[in-house]
């Protein structure tokens, strides 16, 4: 069987959640399946490590322009990018249509080609644009909403990542929940894990958020529970460090830092190298994700491979994330917030319980798991 994959995410530089989640599924499928062979569909060459295929990975070169529009030249198909902000709904759909079609395509982030073969499967994460539409553009909007139809309609089987995301899809677009398959996202537990000897990133004791910084995640609502926090325990030398990019709402928590006199108690890194997050998740005290809305949160597993105390919402899919070994909270309730905070910070036996609980919980999670079940809904779909 040939299976085609739209890599252009997994391919990007600068990597967030579904990107990650696209290429750490094609790597562990690079290892996992010799039986069949795979088309990487991108809108530039590979790099890095997606770049190095094994011989079952056709790496098929399609350029262009090109004097035959598609001709195969090499081993890389790589796709040119006619509507930069739609590439799967347009330059992949004319793939679909004129090139060399695989037997099943399989996009791991929200959308189908115009055009497929006979067996298509895609993964979507969630439905968060249609909950908090305000945090995204209108091209953004009329591209997922007008993807969602066409995957309700075209989509053999929808691939999404917790229990919760399969009831919210199911119910919002009436689709049938035995076409929707839950697999677990993994983590890199290579990359994210204890350190035994490392430098810190900050001298002083901290509560770590990593994040985008935006209404949906709840950061200005995490800045007005540290400030209470703080309040309560004046003699307190813990800063709170949020790392990500900002994003809508941010100038709330930029009020909510001056409101409560923290800009010498918040640390605002920015964007983070990855190979930095685990030292920086190794040195906290304490790792706190209020998030409002998750399609899953990886980051929660992150943080419990570093042996960090998690605290986090009870909301949407974060309790199944988390498990057992995180304390939740009410997201929209600041003193629950608070209290969580002291639980852990003022009593270092449950800091201690949190910590061991997490490292024995995340081991349940892994991307190679998470391939696994993937191929085999690849192959389920592909034989009916």
């Amino acid at each position: 069987m040939i299976i085609g994959i739209d890599a252009s995410r997994a391919n990007k530089t600068k990597k967030t959640g579904v990107e990650w989640y696209s290429y750490h599924i094609i790597e562990q499928l690079k290892k996992i399946d010799k039986d069949n062979r795979y088309f990487l569909y991108t809108d530039k060459p590979l790099t890095g490590d997606l770049a190095k295929c094994p011989s079952n990975f056709e790496e098929k070169v399609l350029k262009w322009p090109s004097t035959t529009l598609f001709s195969w030249i090499s081993r890389i198909r790589v796709l040119g990018k006619p509507l930069p902000k739609f590439w799967t709904l347009g330059r992949l759909s004319l793939e679909m249509l004129f090139g060399k079609k695989p037997d099943l395509l399989f996009v791991p982030a929200h959308t189908i080609p115009l055009f497929n073969p006979k067996k298509v499967i895609v993964t979507v994460h969630d439905i968060g644009f249609e909950h908090f539409p305000e945090l995204y553009s209108w091209a953004d909007k009329l591209y997922h909403k007008i993807s969602i139809r066409f995957i309700k309609k075209f989509a053999d089987k929808i691939i999404t990542v917790s229990k919760f995301s399969k009831e919210d899809i199911a119910n919002f677009y009436k689709i049938d929940p035995k076409k929707i398959k839950v697999v677990y996202n993994g983590y890199d537990n290579v990359t994210y894990k204890l350190l035994q000897n490392f430098e810190p990133k900050l001298t002083s004791k901290y509560i770590l958020y990593i994040g985008r910084l935006e209404e949906k995640k709840n950061t200005a609502g995490l800045v007005e529970a540290f400030s209470k926090f703080k309040k309560d325990q004046p003699e307190d030398q813990h800063k709170l460090v949020l790392i990500g990019k900002p994003g809508f709402g941010f100038e709330e928590v930029e009020e909510n830092i001056k409101k409560y006199n923290l800009a010498d108690d918040v640390v605002l890194p920015g964007w983070v190298d990855d190979d930095d997050l685990p030292i920086w998740l190794n040195g906290a005290d304490l790792f706190v994700f209020p998030s409002l809305f998750e399609g899953f949160g990886i980051p929660v597993l992150e943080a419990m491979s570093c042996g960090c105390p998690v605290i986090c919402s009870n909301t949407t899919s974060l309790p199944e994330a988390a498990g057992e070994a995180a304390l939740l909270f009410d997201p929209n309730k600041i003193d629950d917030i608070v209290f969580r905070m002291k639980q852990v910070l003022l009593n270092p036996e449950v800091a201690e319980s949190l910590q061991q609980k997490g490292l024995i919980h995340c081991q349940n999670f892994s991307w190679q798991k998470s391939a696994e079940e993937t191929l085999k809904e690849l192959i389920e779909v592909s034989q009916n």
